[in-house]
C-alpha cells in the first residue's frame, strides 16, 4: 500500500543538488530541477516543491547519506517539517544493479524510485541533540589526529633507520608528534567535559566504563550512535548497524559458506570493539577461558574475536536498557526456566 502521494529523490553534491519528483516509477516524472546547495537554493527548492503540489503531509523526500554535503539541507527540510529519509549509498546502489547511465539526473530519479520501492523501510532523519553532535565532532577530530600521529611515528622510525640521517627532518617529526599528542589530550579532556554536562550521558558512560574492555572512547562512540543512549539499544539491530553481526550463507546442500559479518558500518566503533575484544581475551578470566575453548575447537582467531566483540556489545546494551553497572558474577537465567520451576 502506498503511504505517500509524491516521492522526491535528491542527489547531493558539494555545490548543487538535483531533485526528481515521482508519483510512481512506472509513471512519467513530474519534474526535475537543480538547486544551489546553500540557503537561497533551499528556499527555491521549497517553493519548487509547493509549485508542483508536494506538501509535508503527503510526500517523502529521500537522499543518500553523504556526510557534511547534505547536512545543511537536512536541517533546513526538517525545520520545515518535511519527511526526509537519509539512506546508505550502498543500499541504494544495490537496488539498481546492474548499473545503467550514471549522472545526477539519473541518480536523483533512482533515489526517488528507491523511496517508492522501500517506503516501509526508510529511516527518517532527525537532527541529533547539539551535545551529541559536538561529541561526534570531537571523536572524529581525535581519530584524524591519531592517524596523523601514527603516520608521523612511522615516518620517524623509518628516518632513524636510514644510513644517511637528517637531524632537521627528525626534529620536525618529533615536534609534530608532540603537538599532535597535546592536541589529542586536549580533545579527550573536552570530550569528558561535554559528557559530564548531561547527567544521563555521564551516568551511562560511567556504567559502561565498569564493563570489561570498555573505556571512555568506546562508551562515547556508543553514545553517539545511539543518539545519547536513546535509540538502537536492541543488541541484534545495533550489531547489524555496526557490521559485526554474523550472517548465515547457505541454501540447500550445495550452497554454503561460513557465517561472516557484513564488514561495513561505523569503522571507528567496529575497531574499538575489536580492540576491546583483544584486551579482554588477554586480561579477563571469563573471556580468557572462552577464547581458549574456542581455539581448542579449531575456530579461527578472527571469528573468536568477533564473537567476543558481539558478547561485549550485548553486555553494554543490557546495561543501558536495565540502567545498571556491570555485575562481575551476574548469571542470566532463561525466563522459560523460571516458568517451569
Amino acid at each position: 500500500m502506498e503511504r505517500f502521494k509524491h516521492y522526491v529523490g535528491i542527489d547531493i553534491g558539494e555545490a548543487n543538488f538535483t531533485c526528481t519528483i515521482l508519483t510512481r516509477p512506472d509513471l512519467p516524472l513530474i519534474a526535475r530541477e537543480e538547486f544551489g546547495n546553500h540557503t537561497e537554493g533551499f528556499a527555491a527548492f521549497e517553493q519548487w516543491l509547493f509549485k508542483h503540489g508536494v506538501d509535508q503531509a503527503h510526500a517523502v523526500l529521500c537522499m543518500e547519506a553523504t556526510g557534511v554535503y547534505g547536512e545543511a539541507l537536512c536541517y533546513a527540510l526538517t525545520s520545515k517539517h518535511f519527511q526526509l529519509a537519509v539512506e546508505p549509498p550502498l543500499k541504494v546502489k544495490r537496488a539498481f544493479y546492474p548499473k545503467g547511465h550514471k549522472n545526477d539526473r539519473v541518480d536523483s530519479k533512482q533515489i526517488a524510485e528507491y523511496a517508492y520501492r522501500f517506503q516501509d523501510q526508510l529511516y527518517f532523519w532527525q537532527p541529533k541533540a547539539q551535545l551529541v553532535e559536538q561529541i561526534a565532532t570531537l571523536l572524529g577530530t581525535r581519530e584524524q589526529l591519531v592517524e596523523q600521529k601514527t603516520a608521523s611515528l612511522n615516518a620517524l622510525t623509518a628516518l632513524k633507520k636510514k644510513v644517511v640521517k637528517n637531524e632537521v627532518a627528525q626534529k620536525i617529526y618529533h615536534e609534530t608528534i608532540e603537538t599532535l599528542a597535546r592536541h589529542i589530550e586536549e580533545l579527550e579532556q573536552e570530550l569528558a567535559k561535554l559528557i559530564n554536562q548531561d547527567q544521563q550521558y555521564r551516568i551511562g558512560v560511567t556504567w559502561l566504563d565498569t564493563a570489561p574492555g570498555v573505556g571512555m572512547l568506546l562508551a562515547a562512540n556508543l553514545l553517539v550512535i545511539t543518539e545519547g543512549f536513546t535509540k538502537h539499544l536492541e543488541y541484534e539491530r545495533l550489531a547489524a548497524m555496526i557490521g559485526i553481526c554474523p550472517y548465515q550463507h547457505q541454501s540447500g546442500s550445495s550452497v554454503w559458506k561460513p557465517d561472516s559479518s557484513a564488514g561495513f558500518g561505523p569503522p571507528r566503533l567496529r575497531k574499538l570493539l575489536h580492540l576491546a575484544a583483544r584486551s579482554v581475551k588477554t586480561h579477563n578470566a571469563t573471556f580468557i577461558k572462552y577464547y581458549a575453548r574456542k581455539e581448542a575447537e579449531g575456530k579461527p582467531k578472527k571469528l573468536i574475536l568477533n564473537n567476543i566483540a558481539n558478547k561485549l556489545l550485548r553486555i553494554m546494551c543490557a546495561m543501558l536498557r536495565e540502567q545498571k553497572p556491570y555485575i562481575k558474577n551476574h548469571v542470566s537465567v532463561n525466563p522459560r526456566l523460571l516458568k517451569n520451576a
